[in-house]
């Protein structure tokens, strides 16, 4: 079966929920942010207002079937820090406020290393997150929308940046153009370590 990319829209919505919900709680940074959280309830919390988010500021770009959605990325264009820092700022202020809350304590730690080692190179394009429904992974989605994206990416003239976070993902990045910078961040309490990579095109 063919695999289609596509950009989503607002008609998208609640099959990318539906979708991203289903394929993100077993992520590895997503499981070091829920540290054994109930998942049915953190998501439903959290999910919706990503992905709205995504929609409204941002690209989410999906691998599939016209029918059924495979795999979910959002890509941000970066054009200053000053997005990064306010999230943390959000973020710690969340934590402060629902202290008994364990994942909005990671969730701050991570926003704080995003806006201290974001790099400063702009404009560029940066891939938030990609994610693969369970039942198609080792199918080719996630790598039909690297494929895509870092054609259109290159062709616009633009790098793009990711984080790799296990060294499964690093190699599908590296095959698809992407190249480590030889820093590498490891998240606090036995988290996964962070894999910085650029595409130049």
């Amino acid at each position: 079966m063919e695999i289609t990319v596509r950009r989503a829209g607002e008609q998208d919505r609640d099959a990318v929920i539906a979708a991203y919900s289903i394929a993100s709680p077993d992520e590895v940074v997503t499981e070091w942010v829920l540290d054994g959280y109930p998942v049915d309830e953190f998501t439903p919390q959290y999910v919706p207002g990503l992905i709205d988010r995504a929609l409204r500021d941002d690209q989410i770009w999906l691998a599939g079937t016209e029918s059924e959605i495979w795999a979910v990325s959002i890509w941000q264009r970066v054009d200053s820090m000053e997005r990064f820092e306010a999230e943390a700022v959000e973020a710690r202020a969340m934590a402060a406020s629902v202290p008994d809350v364990r994942p909005l304590q990671r969730v701050a730690v991570l926003s704080d290393l995003l806006a201290s080692s974001h790099p400063r190179e702009f404009p560029h394009w940066y891939l938030q997150v990609i994610v693969t429904v369970p039942q198609h992974r080792g199918k080719g989605a996630g790598g039909a929308i690297l494929a895509d994206r870092t054609k259109a990416i290159s062709s616009a003239g633009l790098p793009a940046y990711l984080e790799a976070s296990t060294e499964r993902s690093a190699r599908l990045y590296t095959r698809n153009g992407f190249a480590a910078t030889g820093t590498t961040y490891d998240l606090p309490e036995n988290g996964p370590t962070i894999r910085p990579m650029w595409f130049r095109g």
